[in-house]
């Protein structure tokens, strides 16, 4: 029998994504000059009036519709559902959740011009009923505000927890381990969230830059959206093998790549391979 475990485009054991939310002015000084990719949550009811000046020393500071088809354009950034008002999906009747999703999702694509399908929960609340919301809106994943403080790949994508805050003591210790050591079995993914705004809040935009001084720019590491992240595993997951475990297909339109007895293996897409 061969045992395949899941490696990263290229055969790399390891991966990096971001989530962010609010749509926050302090979210387009976080990301692309340290060569990562990341997604942002957006709460498409409440952008910022045109023309919008805040007062001295307000922090939390939404951005203008304009400002966030400027700032979250690109294919290195993904943006993602927050509810349209940011509401408690679990404390609204059904119909309202329903609404806050599928009205967010729906002005997002109409926006960005782009298929929407990642979420994370308004303050990381929820429940069955409003995971079954999600389920049948067509949200493929939703963050919550869980810090797992390991670096697993996500089993449940509608329940994802990260791997942890930004402002976790356990951050910079994780941030070794990922950078230093290496997957054996399994691979890793490190997932990190946050809100851009903490950083001025908390006057620690240090934290940020040192961390991902060290994460980005590594050739072992792929850099991806969440969704990329979970259309990938998806498509692994999704791998047929005949009964004796020699042959290997790829239904999907993606390549996959395996480790097996210490050898990279790609599975093109459509493609079966004798292992």
């Amino acid at each position: 029998m061969n045992h395949l475990r899941m490696r990263f485009p290229g055969g790399l054991g390891k991966a990096f994504t971001m989530s962010y939310d609010d749509g926050v002015e302090q979210d387009i000084q976080i990301m692309r000059e340290n060569g990562v990719k990341g997604t942002f949550n957006l709460n498409s009811g409440l952008y910022a009036p045109e023309g919008t000046v805040y007062p001295a020393g307000q922090v939390h500071r939404r951005m203008t519709e304009r400002q966030c088809l400027a700032a979250y354009a690109g294919s290195d950034i993904e943006v993602a559902v927050h509810a349209s008002t940011h509401a408690f999906l679990e404390a609204v009747p059904t119909a309202t959740a329903m609404m806050e999703v599928i009205s967010d999702r729906a002005k997002l694509e109409k926006d960005f011009g782009r298929i929407v399908r990642g979420m994370a929960y308004p303050f990381g609340t929820l429940s069955d009923d409003v995971v079954e919301i999600l389920r049948l809106a067509g949200i493929a994943y939703s963050r919550t505000t869980v810090s797992r403080l390991n670096f697993d790949i996500p089993t449940d994508w509608l329940r994802l927890g990260a791997t942890c805050h930004h402002e976790n003591p356990a951050l910079t210790e994780l941030g070794e381990k990922f950078t230093v050591s290496a997957p054996n079995r399994e691979p890793w993914l490190f997932y990190l969230w946050g809100h851009a705004y903490e950083f001025e809040g908390h006057d620690n935009w240090h934290v940020i830059e040192r961390f991902l001084k060290t994460v980005g720019h590594r050739d072992d590491v792929w850099y991806a959206t969440n969704i990329e992240i979970h259309d990938y595993v998806q498509a692994f997951r999704a791998l047929r093998f005949s009964v004796d475990g020699n042959l290997a297909q790829n239904p999907t339109a993606v390549d996959v790549w395996a480790l097996r007895d210490g050898e990279i293996l790609r599975i093109p897409a459509g493609a079966t391979i004798r292992l």
